[in-house]
């Protein structure tokens, strides 16, 4: 595959994962703001963007605010907005080589968010409208696995996408871990305590409160969460998911372009799968937490260099070998 095409795919791909994990955050926020006091929702405000990487302004207090920054702000390259144009352009650069049924949904959830305005989305339904970014971004996801070829580009799309699940989850665990526990005592784990409502937003801005509740009941105990989010092997939305499938997509494109010994790429997530298949979650929550998530945000930017270094901007030697073990 050529650099130029495997480098629109990938970021197409994160630039749409970004999109429906923003739009999830604020619809989450939104809705607990009717449940918790003033001070709480600022709270909340500030978990969310710096979770973002995003410095709190002093108007995190303001929702209105706060919420057109990460939708509608074109000068914020996080915002949705930005997120679905970049990803659309990405698509459009390799309109060849994606379905016309992928093409026609990006160019819809593109146009959708495009033509509305702040003032409509506000006035009007945020759930909707949030709700619609995340359903137009799984009903591309899902036209992509139903139209596009699973070979090299379809790896692609993938990898970069639990690669950007990855980083997400472990910043958004990394910031409420850290903001949470210092306010809360070790019996606060059942609904009256005060941090419960922030407990269940954690794991709603990852869409696991519902698979949560079927693993440990509804009673949100801060290492149960820890484990489902890091450890959990079959959610979706954990890091020990996400590092499974991003190997697993780095060596079908090995396969795929007959590389015979592992990339840099296959060997950083190697351990990375490694450690999180081994790792218990009282060891991780009893040492340091925070070096523990900043490592897997490192390693995660280790797979993302590996993976340009590797496949999208190597230099022309390196494109000879590849070439040359292709034909043998």
């Amino acid at each position: 595959m050529l650099s130029r095409v495997a480098d629109s795919l990938y970021w197409m791909s994160r630039y749409l994962e970004r999109a429906e994990h923003t739009a999830r955050l604020i619809d989450v926020n939104l809705h607990q703001m009717l449940e918790q006091t003033g001070m709480d929702t600022t709270m909340r405000w500030e978990l969310l963007l710096k979770s973002l990487h995003m410095s709190p302004s002093e108007e995190v207090n303001d929702a209105y605010i706060v919420t057109e920054l990460l939708t509608f702000n074109q000068s914020n390259p996080s915002s949705i907005v930005s997120c679905v144009a970049a990803a659309r352009e990405n698509a459009r650069q390799i309109r060849e080589q994606i379905s016309s049924e992928m093409w026609e949904q990006i160019n819809q959830l593109y146009l959708h968010v495009k033509d509305t305005t702040m003032a409509e989305m506000w006035f009007g339904e945020p759930h909707q409208f949030l709700s619609s970014i995340k359903a137009g971004v799984h009903l591309f996801q899902g036209i992509t696995d139903a139209t596009m070829s699973h070979s090299e580009g379809w790896h692609f799309i993938r990898l970069s996408r639990f690669l950007e699940r990855a980083m997400a989850t472990a910043s958004l665990l990394d910031v409420y871990f850290r903001e949470l526990l210092s306010t809360q005592q070790p019996s606060e784990h059942d609904s009256g305590q005060p941090n419960y409502l922030n407990w269940v937003g954690l794991l709603r801005s990852c869409a696991a409160f519902e698979a949560y509740c079927k693993v440990y009941t509804a009673v949100m105990q801060p290492d149960h969460i820890a484990e489902f989010l890091l450890l959990n092997a079959e959610s979706p939305r954990s890091i020990r998911f996400c590092a499974a499938m991003m190997q697993t997509a780095l060596q079908n494109i090995a396969h795929t372009t007959n590389t015979r010994s592992p990339s840099k790429a296959e060997r950083v997530v190697g351990r990375l799968r490694a450690s999180l298949d081994y790792d218990q979650i009282d060891e991780i929550i009893s040492g340091d937490m925070h070096a523990y998530l900043e490592n897997i945000r490192r390693q995660c930017g280790q797979i993302h260099e590996a993976i340009y270094q590797t496949y999208i901007s190597y230099p022309i030697d390196m494109a000879i070998t590849l070439r040359g073990a292709a034909q043998a």
